[in-house]
């Protein structure tokens, strides 16, 4: 399988973003997906999605259309509903 490239962004894309970039990269390996991740801030998100696979967002909903699928980044901050977001990453990722 080709490796995908999943973008997060944060407010600032440091912390937050890079913990959850970090966290997402761990889970794909133990599933067997192959991806590169990378932590930006939202005000330079759209240049890096170009040629993304797949944004999580750790921000509140926004119904702005990125031109990829969008997963919420808060479960991976959470633990809570985490398992259900991986399945979701997934079935998008492996498409």
């Amino acid at each position: 399988m080709v490796r995908k490239k999943i973008v997060v962004a944060c407010g600032s894309g440091v912390a937050t973003s890079k913990s959850v970039a970090e966290r997402v990269k761990d889970l794909c390996k133990q599933r067997k997906i192959d991806v590169v991740t990378e932590a930006v801030d939202f005000r330079s998100v759209k240049s890096h999605l170009k040629d993304a696979d797949l944004f999580i967002s750790i921000a509140p909903y926004d119904s702005t259309d990125y031109g990829v699928p969008v997963v919420s980044g808060i479960p991976f901050m959470t633990g809570i509903g985490m398992d259900k977001a991986m399945d979701e990453i997934e079935k998008i990722l492996k498409k």
